[in-house]
């Protein structure tokens, strides 16, 4: 099924089915209660992260969709759905972490995937207190969670370095939603690194100044980021 939905770049069973037994074939597959939502993420990592990896410094992207299936609900079992977004319509979410190659940016596969779902009676974040729960019971927490989730993949894919980042759209800079303390708390080191759009004003390593009071980022331009960018990329690359 996996090739067939790679070859045909479409998720419609009708569509990527050649004859009528292989359509019911697909069908009774994705409706056996022994196949598991699990069991088919770990089978797309299997089968394509952790190949290929060896020695390359990679870049695991993560970020978020909402599955909006409002307008399929006459047609959908509710088990396994909640609210989106807008606090009515059913769905789900997805947080995929996309690894590509950080020279070439040639796309390796996916390392992680999390999916999730709001309950029906979702409550705001005021209702819920949410400044005092708890990082895990956050679901800002997708961000910890495909930087560990990853490592499975990306250390036995072999990779010699791994940046993690925010906001497949906003790569350069990242999304300002995964800067968070317990992120940068938990996930650098010398294997993991973390290029992240900041919206906070956080203390700079071995400085008493924090990032915006430091004149060395105070009216820097996004090309004058990017040319910083390059700069440090360049010095990396000459060892």
């Amino acid at each position: 099924m996996y090739e067939a939905l790679e070859q045909h770049q479409s998720v419609n069973i009708r569509q990527i089915s050649s004859n009528r037994a292989e359509q019911v074939g697909y069908y009774r597959f994705l409706e056996n209660k022994n196949v598991t939502v699990s069991e088919l993420v770990q089978g797309i990592i299997a089968e394509h992260c952790q190949q290929n990896l060896a020695e390359r410094h990679v870049l695991a992207i993560s970020d978020s969709s909402e599955i909006n299936l409002q307008s399929h609900v006459g047609r959908l079992k509710s088990e396994g759905l909640g609210v989106v977004g807008n606090n009515r319509d059913v769905g789900f979410y997805l947080h995929p972490t996309l690894v590509i190659d950080s020279e070439s940016g040639f796309p390796l596969g996916l390392s992680t995937i999390q999916l999730w779902t709001r309950d029906l009676d979702h409550q705001d974040k005021e209702e819920r207190n949410y400044q005092k729960l708890p990082i895990e019971e956050k679901e800002s927490y997708k961000w910890l969670a495909s930087a560990e989730r990853s490592q499975r993949c990306l250390v036995a894919g072999g990779a010699k370095m791994v940046t993690h980042i925010g906001d497949l759209e906003e790569i350069r800079f990242a999304a300002r939603e995964s800067d968070l303390y317990e992120e940068w708390a938990t996930v650098p080191d010398g294997y993991n690194h973390l290029l992240v759009r900041v919206c906070r004003d956080r203390r700079l390593f071995d400085q008493e100044q924090s990032l915006y009071r430091n004149n060395l980022w105070l009216g820097l331009t996004p090309w004058m980021f990017q040319q910083i960018r390059e700069f440090l990329v360049s010095r990396e690359q000459l060892g």
